[in-house]
């Protein structure tokens, strides 16, 4: 169905003391531009729940897109532009270990197969 949400996770653990300034700069500076790419934040999780100077933050970012045919328009947006590995390539510093992964509710699962 064209209403079926999938969910972008974004997994980021923070060199330690970091992960403020990478919260800050992600928000600042990454989100407009996923925004522009049709994808909706919906949560920034940190864990722990505090800045420390001695301690790595995981940073949980989960972002959503219409159903498949927004993850391919979002992809193929993504892929032709260059700032995007630019800006991690900036905030490389920050960050000791990322990953991305795709899910959706397990209800939605049939529709989106449905290509």
């Amino acid at each position: 169905m064209a209403g079926d949400k999938v969910y972008v996770i974004d997994r980021i653990i923070t060199k330690p003391g970091c992960g403020k300034e990478f919260v800050d700069a992600y928000l600042a500076e990454y989100v407009p531009d996923a925004q522009r790419r049709s994808m909706t934040l919906a949560s920034v999780l940190v864990s722990p729940p505090l800045w420390t100077d001695n301690e790595s933050n995981e940073v949980t970012i989960t972002w959503t897109v219409e159903g498949t045919a927004g993850w391919w328009a979002m992809t193929r947006q993504g892929r032709g532009d260059p700032t995007i590995g630019q800006w991690w390539e900036r905030n490389a510093p920050l960050i000791m270990e990322r990953s991305r992964t795709m899910a959706a509710d397990a209800a939605d699962i049939e529709g989106l197969s449905n290509v």
